[in-house]
């Protein structure tokens, strides 16, 4: 009931950023829960490879290349999910640093932080 709960909030504050971040286009609220599950999927099997990849650089850059890794998995995304698209690295940089603060915010709220 977690996984779902969580999945509903991140496809909701999905939309709430398309809303208001030019750059990102968001067909609907089933594309956004599809966003969801493939940003979900992508952070459990795709990241922990792309952090261990690039730990040099990420080390280096005092962690501040996960910001990148984070783009560039909400670019995967882009190109996975119909329906999604992101204009520019600029703009997933920025997506994924908004949602990234917006569910922290969220999870703190709904008492479901890890």
């Amino acid at each position: 009931m977690k996984i779902l709960l969580r999945l509903l909030v991140t496809a909701a504050l999905v939309l709430l950023i398309a809303n208001f971040l030019t750059g990102v286009h968001v067909a609907s609220f089933g594309t956004a829960v599809i966003v969801a599950v493939v940003l979900g999927l992508l952070n459990l099997f795709i990241k922990p490879i792309l952090v261990i990849l690039t730990l040099p650089v990420t080390f280096i850059t005092l962690g501040l290349f996960l910001l990148v890794i984070n783009a560039i998995i909400i670019l995967l995304c882009t190109n996975i999910v119909g329906g999604f698209k992101v204009d520019s690295f600029w703009t997933a940089l920025l997506f994924s640093v908004i949602l990234s603060i917006l569910q922290s915010i969220t999870y703190k709220i709904l008492g479901d932080d890890k």
